[in-house]
């Protein structure tokens, strides 16, 4: 029998004494103000009502031990309703002497500190149950607890959150509900937690249990909308039947401005909402556009389904339906849209789309269109025009971890030249209607791991919409080899020889391409219409030190081509003059050339006059003299087989003769070239720094400030040649402004002079004297052109630094910014951090209650920035991109001086953009024209976020494309459809 009494007592006191006794461990502080007396009053238990029932406890103030003595005196009574439980009626109850223990197993957990406590499992329960609260009252006499204070309780994968929680023991059942807050605002909304679905409410009853639950107020992120119900029952399955309810992808939930309203509503968490009759509401005004029923569904993954189309009206084709059809996700690497569009007077199109994803081997996506475009009266002669087309879209990359050896790449755009003409999708977009080249290229490339071979091959295209012309390029594939050294040993023993240091490399090309019409492309003879050819090209090399301070290169290059046929002229006497036929065969043509080239440094110095004060030290001249020669022969002698020599006499009986290549220009690698060559070569490069003292440093300490980064001046003599010996002079100057512009100047310079013929009719035409300029008091050359370009780009930042500059002010104390100064030429602007409101439910943006709630979905957004030291930020962002090119050319001759006009072109480009506010944005971008002194092309640009919608608008205010277009509509894709689009056509007959 006592072994029986043992046993019952170690088995049945825990299970329902201890969740009480555990309780009553928490620290006791003064409970937090209830959110709603109101609410509270109908549950019947307000906080007088839970103090009252709490024996000898005072009416102002809660003695947290008094309060634990009261719990002891109550035990017996808890124990007998625990008898009434657990214990079977027909065995005689505990002795005293056994009640006396359990309260000595109160007071050892009451000595606890820590308030979060661990129960065992409980009838009914199969898992832990988990209570943490800051602050705790247990009524042992009715089996309640009250939590108040940041408290959780935790079951499985399931979790409530509230300031305010009561617990009943008996039924499992937990109630929570918001406080208020010291300035009476509602706060601390109660949170559940189902797995990785969670929502919020005003109040809540939940058994833990049996998974139901009774909710008001009901706020959940379901996709990319909200839905809040007033009533909403929760079943064992997770569903929730809601009774008037919203759903709204506006984050704004206390008064959002739009939202369908939802008289009843089920929703299966994370799958989807079936709701009854509903009717629109913008800014808390009701519409008169309601739906029977709606279905809207959510999905953490991509998922197969039907693609709701566009409606609207063309001029030209009518009432249209676009875009509509089916999406399939064929799995989790591929899927596949199929749409097809519609048109009221007979056109038509459809479109394939796919996008394709290989974690670290490829990705890409392709995309396929035909359309069929009717416009005019079938009825009316000449009026009715059909025309089809088509365009291909793919892009491919490879991964670099795919293979390191291989890669793949494409990059495919080819369409017929009417298409962006024809397609809604392009026709009002300026940059796409008015594309008048597109460029495909498909690349592949391997390395032979321990050989210096590479092979490369690409497909290459190019279209000029304006003339329907295509160039193909199909195959281009090139082998090179990688400089070797053939003759260095292996095991290098003593100095290294002579021959050992040449070098040589290959490079080999194969390439097939075509030049026609877009619609004769593959009709064209692959041998006599295609122009194909192999190149090979053999350069050899060896540099050698000579007297320690010279560098001597030796050089020779051969270059081979091989072509299926070549070109022959012949005299027609119909015509009278020579025609070219071909002549289909294997045929080569060669040519080599070799050269020999010095090269030194030398450095000069010069230390400024104290007159430059002393943060200026040094100035340092580094100059690369370069002096060679060179020699080609004359391939134009038959010796070579290159060139043919013709002589033949005309209808007049006058004896011509002309040379000629017989590897001319239509061949795709060309010929040799005419005229022997034996060259000098000067060149002379030079750079200048200066060395200055750095002052911010407290250790002295100096740096190098580039004055002229490279000025280099290069031309030849031809030895061979019987005049014009001297080439032109071509000078070039990069000077380094600062970190992010450099200025770099060009031009090449003519060394001889000009004069002029008159013909019998009187006209007057330039020609070009044997004789130097210098040497008859022009100067050392005519300039035949020269210019140069830069860009910048200014901002928030740019004006700050100048400022930092010319106040002297130490930017080294300012500490690392780490690049955060934007002020020197940056290509894109970084403006101020902008929260996405429409954003999940963790990164909701937090009221002012933030600190107390974990951020609420309740509440507004906060959308000032403040400084560390909590004053509001006024930041407008903006930024100003210039960009400007000049160009010097010849323009006339002056047959009066002998001289060539010159005349300057410009080119100026500009954009930018401001956003006064957060929300609101403007930009534009435009060109000037200065033969016209007018703007040439303008695009203006305007959007206002509006929290949950958003307006665009754009504007060409002259020109071709003068258009507009203006959209307001809903943000959120799963309402895309919830717009207005209001546009204008550009100018028809310009399309290209």
């Amino acid at each position: 029998m006592s072994k029986n009494r043992k046993r019952y007592q170690q088995y049945t006191i825990p299970l329902g004494i201890l969740l009480i006794l555990i309780l009553s461990a928490c620290v006791f502080r003064r409970p937090i103000p209830l959110a709603s007396p109101k609410v509270e009053a109908e549950q019947g238990n307000t906080l007088d009502t839970i103090l009252l029932a709490v024996p000898d406890s005072p009416a102002k103030a809660i003695d947290t031990i008094s309060l634990r003595i009261d719990s002891l005196s109550a035990t017996n009574d808890s124990l007998r309703l625990l008898d009434s439980i657990f214990i079977d009626s027909l065995r005689p109850r505990t002795d005293s002497l056994t009640v006396a223990d359990s309260i000595s197993v109160v007071d050892s957990l009451q000595n606890q500190a820590d308030s979060s406590k661990r129960n065992p499992v409980v009838d009914g329960f199969d898992d832990i149950i988990e209570y943490k609260a800051k602050d705790s009252i247990v009524m042992i006499g009715s089996n309640l607890a009250y939590l108040f204070g940041p408290s959780t309780v935790d079951y499985k994968d399931k979790g409530l959150e509230a300031n305010f929680m009561r617990m009943n023991v008996d039924s499992n059942l937990v109630y929570a509900h918001y406080v208020l807050d010291s300035l009476g605002r509602p706060t601390a909304h109660p949170k559940f937690r189902d797995g990785d679905q969670s929502y919020e409410a005003k109040t809540m009853n939940y058994n833990f249990k049996t998974a139901k639950g009774f909710i008001t107020g009901a706020v959940t992120k379901q996709g990319e909308g909200y839905v809040v119900a007033e009533r909403t029952k929760k079943d064992t399955e997770g569903h929730m039947y809601m009774e008037g309810g919203t759903y709204t992808t506006c984050s704004d939930l206390e008064s959002p401005h739009f939202c369908l309203k939802l008289t009843r509503a089920k929703v299966r968490t994370g799958k989807n909402i079936v709701a009854g009759p509903s009717y629109l509401e913008i800014l808390g005004v009701p519409l008169p556009i309601g739906l029977p029923f709606g279905f809207f569904p959510f999905s953490s993954s991509y998922s197969s389904g039907i693609i709701m189309p566009k409606y609207g009206e063309e001029a030209q084709r009518g009432l249209y339906l676009r875009e509509g059809g089916y999406y399939w996700a064929i799995n989790d690497y591929v899927d596949l849209a199929i749409t097809g569009d519609w048109y009221s007077r007979g056109s038509w199109g459809v479109n394939a789309s796919s996008n394709y994803r290989k974690r670290y081997s490829y990705n890409g996506g392709f995309n396929l269109s035909y359309i069929v475009t009717k416009t005019g009266d079938e009825d009316v002669a000449g009026d009715f025009t059909s025309t089809k087309d088509f365009r291909i879209n793919w892009t491919h990359s490879q991964d670099a971890k795919a293979n390191p050896n291989q890669t793949f790449s494409a990059s495919v755009n080819f369409s017929t030249s009417s298409y962006n003409h024809n397609s809604l999708n392009t026709l009002y977009n300026p940059n796409l209607s008015g594309q008048n080249t597109k460029s495909s290229s498909i690349n592949y490339s391997r390395t032979f791991v321990g050989t210096p071979f590479r092979l490369s091959a690409s497909i290459d295209a190019s279209q000029t919409s304006s003339t329907k012309e295509v160039a193909l390029t199909s195959p281009n594939i090139s082998v090179s080899m990688n400089r070797i050294f053939p003759f260095k040993r292996k095991k290098r023993v003593g100095k290294e020889r002579w021959y050992e240091k040449i070098g040589l490399s290959y490079s080999g090309q194969l390439r097939n391409s075509i030049s026609a019409k877009e619609d004769e492309v593959f009709k064209k003879n692959l041998i006599k219409d295609w122009r194909n050819g192999v190149s090979h090209s053999i350069p050899i090399s060896a540099s050698y030190k000579i007297f320690d301070y010279i560098d001597m290169t030796l050089s020779a290059n051969y270059t081979e081509r091989w072509y299926s046929y070549k070109s022959v002229k012949e005299y027609d006497p119909t015509q009278d003059r020579l025609v070219s036929k071909r002549k289909y065969g294997f045929n080569r043509s060669y040519d080599f050339s070799t050269s020999a080239s010095l090269n030194t440094t030398l450095y000069g110095f010069f230390k400024p006059w104290r007159i430059f004060g002393d943060k200026l030290q040094m100035i340092r001249h580094r100059m690369t003299p370069s002096i060679g020669i060179s020699y080609r022969p004359d391939f134009s002698e038959d010796f070579w087989g290159s060139w043919r020599h013709i002589e033949y006499t005309d209808k007049n009986g006058n004896r011509k003769q002309e040379i000629y290549s017989l590897f001319s220009d239509d061949h795709i690698f060309g010929g040799a070239g005419r005229g022997k060559s034996a060259s000098l070569n000067f060149s002379l490069d030079n750079n200048i720094e200066a060395k200055i003292r750095s002052k911010q440093d407290t250790v002295e300490s100096f740096k190098k400030v580039s004055l002229i980064d490279n000025f280099s001046v290069s031309t030849s003599y031809n030895m061979a040649a019987d005049s014009f010996q001297l080439s032109d002079i071509n000078a070039r100057i990069n000077l380094k402004l600062s970190k992010s512009f450099n200025l770099n100047l060009s031009g090449s310079f003519d060394p001889y002079m000009y004069g002029h013929t008159t013909s019998p009719d009187g006209t007057k035409r330039e020609i070009r004297l044997n004789k130097l300029r210098v040497f008859n008091g022009r100067g050392i050359g005519s300039l035949r052109g020269t210019g140069t370009s830069f860009s910048y780009t200014f901002n928030n930042g740019t004006f700050e630094k100048l400022m930092k500059l010319f106040s002297g002010e130490d930017k080294d104390k300012q500490g690392n910014r780490s690049g955060k100064d934007s002020g020197e030429g940056t290509d894109n602007m970084q403006g101020p951090n902008q929260t996405n409101r429409d954003t999940s439910l963790g990164e909701i943006a937090a009221n002012q209650n933030a600190s107390q709630d974990g951020g609420s979905m309740y509440g507004n957004q906060d959308d000032i920035q403040y400084d560390a030291d909590g004053y509001g930020i006024a930041s407008v962002p903006w930024n100003l991109s210039i960009s400007y090119g000049v160009n010097l050319n010849r323009t006339t001759f002056d047959f009066d001086r002998d001289e060539y006009n010159y005349g300057l072109t410009h080119s100026l480009m500009f954009s930018g953009s401001i956003q006064p506010t957060k929300n609101w944005s403007f930009n534009f971008n435009a060109s000037y024209d200065f033969l016209s002194k007018k703007i040439a092309n303008m695009t203006l640009g305007i959007s206002r976020d509006l929290h949950c919608w958003s307006f665009t608008a754009s504007a060409i205010p002259f020109g071709p494309y003068k258009s507009y277009n203006l959209t307001i509509g809903v943000k959120s894709s799963l309402l895309k459809d919830l717009k207005y689009d209001k546009h204008s056509r550009p100018n028809p007959s310009v399309w290209y």
